[in-house]
């Protein structure tokens, strides 16, 4: 076997994501069925000396049978079984030579998946060469193409090439945007269709508005409940519309909700640390809150990122000998960061120590740089689909909050991102009782002193479900029946923006949490609907008695300063 670097490779593969000329020769299904031939190329003749000869051997009388196979349906005219999505519309089928284009295309990249799955290499330089094949596979489907796709091309002629000039147009305009338009974005502004639930921002500094929502009830739960969101994107994945916002129903519920409304950063904020997100974040908020209320405990609440912000406030609290947690909600939460997932292949010393030269003591990490990350993740879905549509075919994204929302990025300060990079993603010191110390405090995550409520979503590719269910390892050690696990079906965020009234997915339950997490889901029950009302019952055990809903907002300390959702959500980054 060869011996190699790892590392060299993964980087060499992926600067060939922009540069993929010696795919074509096998790749681009534009060429003639009888010129098609194995693939090859200096990458492929790479990955071959890392696979055992045997198994090449076996992997390659396989391709050619199947592309014999394919030959001879071809000679008789029997069309192939296209079962992939993106070539599921008759005109695929309607046409032999684009037909067997999408065969042939298919053939060739199940191939050379296969190849990539038979690497004997280390797990993680085999998931980074497995994440750059599939990156380069997506890339070049037929259907990206409008010389090979059947659909564009019968657009065109039946708009009398009104379509391509609508596709040019549009792609134009996504060029100046820096981005591709996943949405119809002229449909929505926030604070007028998206973020409306009525409410006062109480308190403000550079890193954070602080928003008190306006009750829906003469009677709350005495204790408030603090929301806080991530701080990579808006918070208004919380509160979209009223039909599908967590904030609306919360409050719905007669709990006097609080929410942490994250600054966009520009320079001014270029050198701000995770410390301060910490000291004069979260906890600057639960101290707000706690005053504006007059309750010494709280319900604390953390989605994604905002989830590991608000659990290490809470242990640095810990450690100071304060506990202000009535209870803890952690929605799609990675405190372990032993399985990231796919965004794994984007974390390693070189590239984490890359970042810490150029942006780790003073700069901004730019906020397409992290959309386009986790487009990447997804790229049929949330890149080339919108290529086919948008350019090819000149269609109009149709509206829709979520990826309104979702095209809406945030900065990161350089030396914030950096930390978080290291010490979770690369380290996983998170975990680790005292490891780390953070605003002069040690962290110890098992010294919260509070009920949790864990949810994982079933196909979170961004959180895996098992490493939001890790969460129960380190949170009441020693009393572990005091966290209760939910897993919701879907993926990081339609699996959490499930509201009960659209009557959609499941979720499963199982009160072992001192299972693994095979053995927690081989024991669960699933139940259809929203997972929301058991969210809801969570968190009415740990509200406090019911008194009369405040009259205004804020205190004498915390005079109203503007009305939901504040200036800070609306600056964009781009």
């Amino acid at each position: 076997m060869k011996t190699f670097d790892p590392q060299a490779m993964y980087s060499d593969w992926m600067s060939q994501l922009v540069n993929q000329k010696i795919w074509q020769d096998w790749m681009l299904p534009s060429s003639p069925l009888n010129q098609m031939q194995m693939p090859s190329g200096d990458m492929l003749k790479e990955l071959g000396t890392l696979i055992e000869p045997a198994t090449m051997t076996r992997l390659q009388s396989e391709y050619m049978q199947e592309l014999g196979q394919l030959w001879q349906d071809f000679s008789v005219s029997k069309l192939p079984d296209l079962k992939d999505r993106r070539f599921a519309a008759p005109d695929w089928h309607n046409h032999a030579m684009h037909s067997y284009s999408a065969a042939s295309y298919l053939l060739n990249a199940r191939f050379l998946m296969a190849l990539a799955e038979a690497v004997q290499a280390p797990a993680k330089t085999k998931q980074k060469i497995g994440f750059a094949v599939q990156q380069m596979i997506d890339a070049m489907s037929p259907a990206n193409f409008l010389v090979t796709n059947p659909e564009a091309q019968s657009k065109l002629i039946e708009s009398k090439g009104e379509s391509l000039a609508k596709g040019i147009s549009q792609m134009l305009a996504d060029m100046q945007k820096g981005r591709i338009s996943q949405t119809d974005e002229s449909a929505f502004e926030v604070g007028k269709n998206v973020a409306t639930s009525a409410g006062t921002v109480v308190f403000e500094n550079k890193l954070f508005q602080l928003i008190q929502y306006q009750p829906a009830t003469k009677t709350v739960h005495q204790r408030p409940l603090l929301m806080v969101p991530p701080c990579i994107n808006k918070f208004y994945i919380l509160d979209l519309q009223p039909e599908n916002s967590v904030v609306h129903y919360a409050v719905e519920q007669g709990h006097t909700v609080f929410l942490v409304s994250w600054a966009n950063p520009d320079e001014s904020m270029a050198d701000v640390t995770w410390d301060d997100y910490i000291e004069d974040g979260a906890i600057k908020a639960i101290s707000v809150v706690q005053e504006i209320s007059k309750q010494d405990k709280i319900n604390a609440f953390g989605f994604c990122v905002g989830g590991t912000i608000i659990s290490t406030a809470l242990s640095v609290l810990a450690d100071r000998g304060e506990d202000p947690a009535a209870s803890l909600t952690l929605l799609t939460t990675l405190l372990d960061f032993s399985q990231t997932g796919v965004l794994d292949v984007f974390v390693d010393e070189m590239q984490v120590k890359m970042r810490e030269q150029t942006i780790g003591q003073r700069g901004l990490l730019p906020g397409r740089d992290l959309a386009s990350t986790f487009s990447a993740l997804r790229a049929n879905d949330l890149v080339w689909n919108y290529v086919q549509s948008n350019y090819l075919k000149g269609e109009a994204p149709p509206p829709f909050d979520l990826l309104y929302w979702n095209a809406d990025s945030t900065n990161l300060p350089g030396p914030m991102f950096c930390w978080y990079l290291r010490n979770t993603y690369l380290e996983n010191k998170l975990k680790q009782a005292g490891a780390l110390t953070v605003a002069g405090s040690k962290v110890d995550l098992g010294k919260i002193d509070a009920p949790c409520f864990v949810y994982g979503s079933r196909e979170d590719h961004i959180v895996p479900w098992q490493a939001a269910y890790a969460s129960t390892s380190l949170l009441n050690p020693r009393h572990k029946s005091r966290n209760r696990f939910l897993l919701g079906a879907s993926g990081h965020i339609a699996g959490v923006v499930n509201p009960p009234a659209k009557k959609k997915r499941s979720y499963w339950t199982n009160t072992q949490t001192g299972l693994d997490a095979d053995k927690w889901f081989a024991g669960a029950t699933e139940h259809p609907g929203s997972w929301w009302p058991e969210w809801a019952d969570f968190l009415k055990e740990h509200g406090g008695k019911m008194v009369k809903a405040p009259a205004k907002p804020g205190s004498p300390d915390f005079p109203a300063i503007e009305v939901a959702p504040g200036r800070y959500v609306k600056v964009r980054a781009d």
